[in-house]
């Protein structure tokens, strides 16, 4: 039934003239700081395919992630509903009882009902109990095909041995993780996938979150630095050698020209940036990974649409990872589900440079439990060019005006005090909403990856 279906879908696109629907690529980086790449400033880092990727697209400046760590970022990709909403609230440790659940409709999912090859390889991250039939895995979610980790590569990037491919442990492989991602995807586009269907390609790579290990021949252009920079920048300039090698692959199979390409990252860098091998760059901005501040919300984000985007462009107006839901259906003529709230926007109108914002039903919305104390900020809404922050409780508020103040240093709360209470009622109103539809896990379970809490505190 389903393939008869696919091929209606198919011949529908054909009877509107559309010869050939358009493919459509999601590369996410995992712990990728906003200012790592050549492209957004870094003065030493080096990216030239990602780099001479940018001048072929629409280059974001004001893109987020959905949260400030990875879990709830993914989820909000495939869902395009607020993690909070769709359940996966914080990231995932293994085993955890936090899972994407199959009640959430995925894109992915709508995808493949509607004629779409699916595949996802790289990390998952999107369940605790990986490769078991207790929690749903990539297939239950619309994958026809995947090759994954449930968290990082392990031991390291360098020969990992915990990859599944199909529901199958792959065992020991020889090389370094991204580059192995991109292999197996290329695989797939030549080898596996249907060649008669349009596809949509999930690249979830592991580079730059720890245990970082980056081949020598990245390292050698940062020679004449420390061990902890060589091997971070060299694995920043793993991930992007290995994205040019899929982008070379899609020239190669003459795809490139129907392939729309989204390259964004998760959250923003881990640690400090002045221990070990954590030295992820926010390009000046404030907080890191964890963080409601700028830092830890702000990524790269880029674009690539042959004939639907003005190459070297690029858009100050504000997009969030749940806008590739919406966006990436509408591109594929999918109707979006009609019973539930969709938090993420069409963004296509900022692709011609006619449009420079996102008509929205509600402002970008953040909440994270572990957000780091000492700032004691859980929640945070960007409305326009104003930003809320506040504390779990909602009784500790910071306010910015992020287009004179990007860097989050002047809280205009008690300056600006009409604003403040009105974006302090919108906060309160949308919080509410959230935390209705979501399921409760946060109360039962510790914040720290969905472990239980003390038993004696538990309820």
């Amino acid at each position: 039934m389903r393939s008869r279906f696919a091929l209606l879908i198919l011949l529908v696109f054909a009877a509107a003239g559309i010869a050939d629907p358009p493919n459509v690529i999601v590369f996410l980086a995992d712990d990728l700081g906003y200012g790592d790449l050549g492209c957004y400033g870094h003065p030493r880092i080096k990216t030239p395919h990602l780099d001479a990727f940018a001048k072929q697209g629409l280059r974001l400046t004001n893109c987020y992630s959905a949260s400030a760590v990875c879990s709830p970022s993914r989820s909000a990709i495939l869902t395009g509903r607020m993690p909070h909403r769709n359940g996966v609230y914080t990231w995932i440790a293994a085993d955890a009882e936090v899972h994407l659940r199959t009640s959430e409709v995925t894109l992915p999912r709508l995808l493949q009902q509607n004629g779409y090859a699916t595949a996802h390889v790289g990390k998952w991250h999107l369940n605790g109990k990986f490769n078991n039939p207790a929690q749903p895995q990539p297939n239950d979610h619309g994958y026809d095909y995947w090759f994954a980790t449930q968290n990082n590569a392990a031991p390291s990037h360098k020969n990992p041995t915990n990859f599944v491919r199909n529901g199958k442990a792959v065992g020991p492989l020889e090389g370094y993780s991204a580059p192995l991602v991109v292999n197996e995807a290329i695989h797939w586009l030549k080898s596996v996938r249907d060649p008669k269907k349009p596809f949509f390609l999930a690249v979830w790579t592991h580079e730059p979150h720890l245990p970082i290990e980056s081949d020598p021949e990245f390292q050698k252009p940062y020679a004449d630095l420390a061990e902890d920079f060589r091997q971070h920048h060299g694995n920043v300039s793993q991930l992007d050698h290995a994205f040019g090698k899929l982008m070379a692959a899609l020239d190669q199979e003459k795809l490139a020209d129907n392939t729309v390409v989204f390259f964004t990252a998760d959250n923003g860098p881990e640690g400090d940036g002045h221990r070990n091998r954590t030295r992820g760059s926010t390009g000046g901005l404030r907080g890191r990974k964890r963080s409601m501040y700028e830092g830890g919300i702000r990524v790269p984000g880029i674009i690539r649409a042959p004939g639907r985007i003005r190459p070297d462009s690029t858009s100050e107006a504000p997009v969030i990872g749940s806008d590739l839901f919406p966006t990436v259906l509408k591109l594929c003529d999918v109707r979006a589900p009609g019973d539930r709230v969709l938090d993420g926007a069409d963004i296509a109108p900022l692709w011609t440079g006619k449009a420079n914002a996102v008509p929205r039903e509600r402002p970008l919305y953040w909440r994270l439990n572990m957000a780091p104390p000492k700032e004691n900020l859980h929640v945070a809404m960007r409305d326009g060019d104003w930003k809320i922050l506040a504390s779990q409780d909602l009784t500790h508020f910071e306010m910015y005006n992020l287009k004179t103040d990007p860097h989050e240093k002047n809280n205009l709360k008690e300056k600006e005090t009409e604003r403040f209470q009105s974006l302090k009622q919108k906060l309160e109103k949308l919080h509410r909403e959230i935390e209705a539809e979501g399921p409760d896990w946060w109360k039962r379970l510790s914040p720290n990856g969905g472990g239980p809490l003390n038993p004696k505190k538990a309820k």
